[in-house]
């Protein structure tokens, strides 16, 4: 499979033998041990910042700052809440409440994460009105912030609520969810994922995360 030119400035390639291990956190974890993270091994942390277009997480700016002192690679992510606005509005308020990007090395492009919640399975959308939200958010976020967002999903849900659209395979790194010993089976159109989350119990707090590469390509994917 070709992949997309965006992948490749970014040095990205779906055949590489190199990880990095990271995690992805919210308030749930109580306090995060970042700087023991990073002396395990870990390069990379994924932070909850918001939700739908009214809550922040209370520990988003203490375990930012946190992950930012210990040396870390950081991020934020958005939970989707496809039901209650539109994508376009949800971007907007996550990029103004800690999700937006700096070309510093050290801020990875916002994540929207986007999967089963707890109303139903697709939020009341069909498949095609899934994609149109997500490419409500997605473009949103590119204009208000110059990168596009990665993507967090499972293969399940995507498959199953957007009747696994390839509309953002060539512009939106994929974080797959799946716990297992194996990725499995990669979801849109995707060549691989970017990054993996391969369980939900990583010991300093959160759940395990593998970048699908080396550190260099993980600092290109922060750099832009």
């Amino acid at each position: 499979m070709k992949l997309s030119s965006t992948f490749a400035a970014l040095g990205l390639i779906s055949a590489v033998s190199a990880t990095v291990p990271g995690f992805d956190i919210s308030h749930y974890q109580g306090t995060v041990n970042f700087k023991g993270a990073y002396s395990s091994g870990a390069r990379f942390v994924i932070i909850k910042a918001t939700e739908g277009t009214s809550y922040k997480d209370p520990n988003f700016s203490t375990n930012y700052a946190g992950a930012t002192s210990a040396g870390l690679i950081r991020g934020a992510y958005h939970f989707a809440q496809p039901a209650s606005s539109s994508g376009s509005a949800q971007a907007t308020y996550f990029h103004s409440n800690g999700g937006g990007w700096s070309g510093d090395g050290i801020t990875l492009p916002g994540m929207l994460d986007i999967e089963y919640g707890s109303t139903s399975t697709c939020y009341g959308l069909s498949q095609s009105a899934m994609v149109s939200w997500i490419t409500d958010f997605v473009n949103k976020y590119h204009s208000l912030s110059g990168r596009y967002p990665m993507i967090y999903t499972t293969n399940d849900w995507w498959v199953t609520c957007t009747g696994n659209s390839k509309a953002f395979s060539s512009t939106c790194p994929l974080v797959l969810a799946r716990y297992s010993s194996s990725v499995g089976t990669i979801p849109g159109g995707w060549a691989y994922q970017t990054i993996w989350q391969f369980n939900d119990a990583y010991s300093y707090g959160g759940d395990s995360d593998t970048f699908n590469g080396n550190l260099a390509s993980l600092t290109k994917l922060a750099t832009g």
